[in-house]
């Protein structure tokens, strides 16, 4: 385990139980720019990260949620400090603390801590993935006849314009769950559903889980199959899977 990846998880942990002091006590929300909600926890969480890694790395650059950062610099630390803020305001145990460093804009390593459950998991490019310190594989379902499915924002399939492929998939599949954000990435990187599909997300959302889900044996791509991040920093269309369903998952979109 490099140094890097040591401090992530010690960081990332911290942080996301720090957010347990708001969970549930009806902490006050604003709605940002993009409409999207804010809480003290997501600030505070994502305020202690960057002080951590002011401390440990001073020199590092960092890109994070709701402090911003410099969107061309290639080497840095990714935060979403809180993966799933709806969740968390509607008092849902389904959230995430994402940490992940990036090189030449590669993710590297990436963390998951999912306080309400006290799930974290790991990976770093070529050492395997982890789940609260076991090695962790994606499922083998080779077929979506039977598969459990979990897909994000209906109305993000909608103006996207790929909601058809996500209702052929429910025809088939055994199960389909909203469960998305952070928990959905984790259940595909834990064998415990065999694919998340989101309709439009940014980087701090998936960085981690670039590493994450492939060191677990997955695939991670946007919906033509490329790298999901080839096209930048934009808002990001995701397909995480088991590797084996990839490319039927993503027949369904054509």
């Amino acid at each position: 385990m490099s140094p890097r990846l040591a401090f992530a998880i010690d960081a990332a942990y911290r942080a996301g139980r720090g957010t347990l002091a708001h969970f549930q006590t009806g902490t006050a929300v604003e709605i940002k720019s993009d409409a999207t909600p804010v809480t003290v926890a997501d600030k505070g969480a994502e305020r202690q990260i960057r002080e951590a890694i002011a401390k440990a790395f001073p020199k590092d650059n960092i890109l994070g949620e709701e402090e911003g950062g410099d969107m061309t610099v290639a080497d840095r630390w990714v935060i979403d400090p809180i993966d799933g803020t709806k969740s968390f305001v509607a008092g849902v145990p389904l959230y995430g603390t994402l940490l992940s460093y990036e090189v030449d804009r590669v993710p590297v390593l990436g963390v998951c801590y999912l306080p309400g459950l006290d799930e974290l998991l790991w990976a770093e490019r070529g050492g395997g993935a982890f789940l609260n310190g076991r090695p962790i594989r994606v499922s083998q379902r080779d077929s979506l006849d039977g598969s459990v499915i979990c897909y994000g924002s209906h109305r993000g399939f909608m103006d996207t314009g790929r909601w058809h492929g996500v209702t052929k998939m429910i025809d088939r599949a055994m199960a389909t769950r909203t469960w998305g954000d952070a928990f959905g990435y984790s259940l595909v990187a834990s064998g415990r559903v065999d694919c998340m599909l989101d309709p439009g997300v940014s980087r701090w959302d998936l960085s981690a889980f670039h590493v994450i889900i492939p060191e677990a044996g997955g695939r991670f791509t946007d919906y033509d199959g490329n790298d999901v991040f080839a096209a930048g920093d934009r808002k990001l269309g995701c397909v995480a899977s088991n590797g084996v369903l990839h490319d039927e998952i993503l027949a369904q979109f054509r």
